[in-house]
C-alpha cells in the first residue's frame, strides 16, 4: 500500500498586517512578560463588582486580575451604607498589579483625586475658576480643599489688599485661579488675589520696567513674619526685612509694624530674572555709626539701655540703632564666669565705659566695672603685707586654700605655707569649708588682682632659730626616727632630716641604713645650713673623714716633736741639727755644681767640633 503524505494547505498574509507586525518590539514585549511593570499601574481604570463583604469590595478589572478596595471608601459619610453593588461599574487607581498571583491593590479615593486632577488640569488650561473651601492656616499661606484635593493658598494670594480678619474667608465656599498643578508632586497652587487684583497686571508691568535700586517707593504692609514684612506696592510684593527695617535691634516686625500700615520703603536689591524685590526702611534714615566717634569717643562714661542678654555679655543701646556689648569679664572686678543676668537685667538702665570702637564690624566695647571702684585698689590702700587678717574658707583646691577676706576679695594660702612640720596634704586634711583662719599677708599684686596669704608664717620660722644657734661644720647629736633601704630619717630639734646612705659611713660596707635602728642616738655633722633657702643637710661620713685627717694630723705632730726615744737621743746629740746644715750646704753646693757641668759640657762640645777642622786643614796641605 502506497503511503500517502498529507501536505498543510497554504496561507496567505495580508501585506498590510505583514508590514504593521514589523513595527512591533517583541523584544521588549518578551522583557515586559517577566517585570512587575505594568502599563495600567498608576492609572485609573474600570472595573466591576464581584463581591461585596464587611471589609472590602472586590472588583474585576481586566486583565485576569481581581483587586480589592477597603469598604470604607464606598461607605456614605452622613448614612454609612455602602453606595456600591455586585455588577456595578466604577472607576478605580490600581497602585499595584500582581501578574503572577492575579491579585492587584487598588483606592476608590485615589481614582476621585485622579478625576479631580483631570478637570482642574482642564481649569487651568482654559483659564476658568474652581471653587474650594479655605479650611486651616499654615506657615506662609492656607489649606484649601478644591474638590476634595489640598491645595495650598500662599498667604500674599488672599486678597489684592491686606487682611487683617480671616473669619469671612474660612469655611465658606471660594472661587481660586488654579495656578500651578503637579500630579507627581500632589502639588497643587491657588490664587484668589488673581480675581480681584483688576488693573495689577497692569501696573506690574510699569512697576517692574522702572524698578531700580536706590528708588523710593510707597506702600502697603500686606503680611508680618518672623523675618521680616511684605509689602504691597500696586501690583508686585517686596520683602522688608528684619534687619533693614531699623537701625536698632527690634525682636519682631510687629514691634515697628502693623498690618495695613503704608509707609515710604527704597529699593535695596532687585533681581531681573526672578522679579524679586528686596525692601529698606532705615535706609530712608541716617546711620547713627556715621557719628558715633564724636557721641561715643574712647573713655568716655556714658549711659544705656540693657536690650540683650547672651551667655558672653550683655548688649546696651546707647543710642537708637547704636549697640555696644558688655563682655562678661568687663562687668565685675572680682566676680568672674558668672552669667550676666547675675549682674544686669534686660531693661536696666546703666552707666558704661567705652573701651573701644571698631567702625568697620559696626561694632563697640563697653566695660561696666570700669565706672565702679575697684576694690582691689581700696583693699592695698588699706592692708600691706606682714599684717595679720581673718577669714572664711570659702573654697579649697589641690594647690591651697582660698579665705574671704571680704565680700569681694579673696586670699590664697597655698599648701607650702600651711604648716611648717607637715606637708601640704597633710595640712589641708585639718581644714574645711566655712572654716574661720588667721593668715599672714605675703603679697597683694593689684594688676593680677592676687593676695597671697600664709598661716605658717604666724608662729614664725622654726628653722630660722635653727640657724642662729649652729653653723656649718658643727656636730650635732640625732635621733634616727625611721629606717629605710636608702636613707635614714632623723629628729633635729623638732626638723625632720633625711641622711642618705652615702652619708651613713666613708666604709662603703658600712654605708647601710639597716645597721641604725630607729630610737638610737647617732652624731652628725651639719655639711650645708642655709636660712635663706631652709637647706639644711647632715652628714655621718663627715664626721669619720673630720676623725680620720684629725688621727693622721696628731700622728704626725708626734713624729715632729720628737717624741720618740730615737728622735729625743738624736736632738740631744746634736746629730740632727749637723743633718739639717749639711743637707743646706748641699742645697746651697747644687746650683754651682750644675753650672760647672754645663761649662764641662759645652767645652767637650768645642772641642769635638774642633777635631774635623784639623782633619780637613791637613788633607789640604797634603795635596
Amino acid at each position: 500500500m502506497a503511503e500517502t503524505i498529507q501536505r498543510a494547505p497554504e496561507f496567505t498574509v495580508a501585506p498590510e498586517l505583514l508590514e504593521k507586525s514589523f513595527d512591533i518590539d517583541f523584544a521588549k514585549r518578551l522583557e515586559d512578560t517577566f517585570t512587575d511593570a505594568h502599563p495600567v499601574v498608576g492609572t485609573v481604570v474600570k472595573g466591576v463588582v464581584i463581591n461585596v463583604d464587611s471589609e472590602a469590595v472586590h472588583l474585576d478589572i481586566g486583565y485576569k486580575a481581581e483587586g480589592s478596595v477597603p469598604v470604607g471608601e464606598f461607605k456614605n459619610a452622613e448614612t454609612g451604607e455602602v453606595s456600591v453593588k455586585v455588577g456595578d461599574m466604577v472607576d478605580v487607581f490600581v497602585e499595584s498589579l500582581d501578574d503572577k498571583n492575579a491579585r492587584s491593590r487598588l483606592s476608590r479615593e485615589k481614582a476621585k483625586r485622579e478625576e479631580v486632577l483631570t478637570q482642574l488640569e482642564n481649569v487651568h488650561k482654559a483659564g476658568e475658576t474652581a471653587s474650594g473651601v479655605i479650611f486651616g492656616k499654615v506657615k506662609g499661606g492656607f489649606m484649601v480643599d478644591v474638590q476634595g484635593v489640598l491645595g495650598f493658598l500662599p498667604g500674599s494670594q488672599l486678597d489684592a489688599k491686606p487682611v487683617t480678619d480671616l473669619a469671612p474667608y474660612m469655611y465658606v465656599p471660594l472661587d481660586f485661579q488654579v495656578v500651578k498643578i503637579d500630579r507627581k508632586r500632589n502639588n497643587l497652587i491657588v490664587s484668589r488675589r488673581a480675581l480681584t487684583d483688576g488693573g495689577a497686571v497692569g501696573n506690574r508691568d510699569e512697576l517692574l520696567a522702572d524698578m531700580k535700586e536706590g528708588k523710593v517707593l510707597q506702600g502697603t504692609v500686606k503680611n508680618i513674619t518672623d523675618y521680616g514684612a511684605f509689602i504691597d506696592l500696586g501690583g508686585i510684593d517686596g520683602l522688608l526685612h528684619i534687619t533693614d527695617i531699623a537701625w536698632h535691634r527690634i525682636g519682631h516686625p510687629s514691634e515697628v509694624l502693623k498690618v495695613g500700615q503704608q509707609l515710604d520703603v527704597m529699593v535695596v536689591r532687585f533681581d531681573e530674572k526672578s522679579q524679586r524685590v528686596s525692601l529698606g526702611l532705615k535706609q530712608l534714615r541716617d546711620d547713627p555709626w556715621t557719628k558715633v566717634d564724636s557721641l561715643f569717643p574712647i573713655g568716655a562714661k556714658v549711659d544705656g539701655t540693657v536690650t540683650n542678654m547672651t551667655d558672653y555679655g550683655a548688649f546696651v543701646e546707647l543710642a537708637p540703632g547704636v549697640e555696644g556689648l558688655i563682655h562678661v569679664t568687663e562687668m565685675s572686678w572680682t566676680r568672674k564666669n558668672i552669667h550676666p543676668s547675675k549682674v544686669v537685667n534686660s531693661g536696666q538702665k546703666v552707666t558704661v565705659q567705652v573701651l573701644e570702637i571698631d567702625r568697620d564690624k559696626r561694632r563697640i566695647s563697653l566695660g561696666l566695672k570700669q565706672c565702679q571702684e575697684n576694690p582691689w585698689d581700696a583693699f592695698a590702700g588699706s592692708a600691706k603685707p606682714g599684717d595679720v587678717v581673718e577669714g572664711t574658707v570659702r573654697s579649697m583646691t589641690d594647690f591651697g586654700v582660698f579665705v574671704a577676706l571680704n565680700e569681694e576679695i579673696d586670699g590664697l594660702v597655698h599648701v607650702s605655707d600651711l604648716s611648717w612640720e607637715k606637708s601640704g596634704e597633710e595640712a589641708m586634711q585639718d581644714i574645711k569649708k566655712g572654716d574661720k583662719v588667721k593668715a599672714v599677708i605675703l603679697s597683694i599684686d593689684t594688676a593680677k588682682e592676687r593676695v597671697a596669704l600664709g598661716v605658717k608664717q604666724l608662729a614664725g620660722d622654726p628653722f630660722a632659730t635653727t640657724a642662729e644657734s649652729h653653723k656649718k661644720g658643727d656636730v650635732v647629736k640625732v635621733k634616727v626616727t625611721d629606717v629605710a633601704d636608702d636613707a635614714i630619717t632623723v629628729d633635729f630639734e623638732g626638723t625632720e632630716i633625711a641622711i642618705k646612705a652615702r652619708d651613713l659611713a666613708v666604709d662603703r660596707a658600712k654605708q647601710d641604713p639597716h645597721r641604725f635602728k630607729e630610737g638610737e642616738v647617732i652624731d652628725a655633722k651639719i655639711t650645708v645650713l642655709s636660712a635663706k633657702d631652709r637647706k639644711l643637710s647632715l652628714s655621718v661620713r663627715a664626721l669619720e673623714q673630720d676623725e680620720e685627717r684629725e688621727a693622721v694630723k696628731s700622728h704626725a705632730t708626734q713624729e715632729e716633736s720628737g717624741d720618740s726615744a730615737l728622735a729625743e737621743a738624736l736632738k740631744s746629740a746634736g746629730v740632727k741639727k749637723a743633718a739639717k746644715a749639711d743637707a743646706a750646704e748641699g742645697d746651697a753646693k747644687k746650683p754651682a755644681k750644675k753650672a760647672a757641668a754645663k761649662k764641662a759640657a759645652a767645652d767637650e762640645g768645642d772641642e769635638a767640633a774642633a777635631k774635623p777642622k784639623k782633619k780637613a786643614a791637613g788633607k789640604k796641605a797634603a795635596e
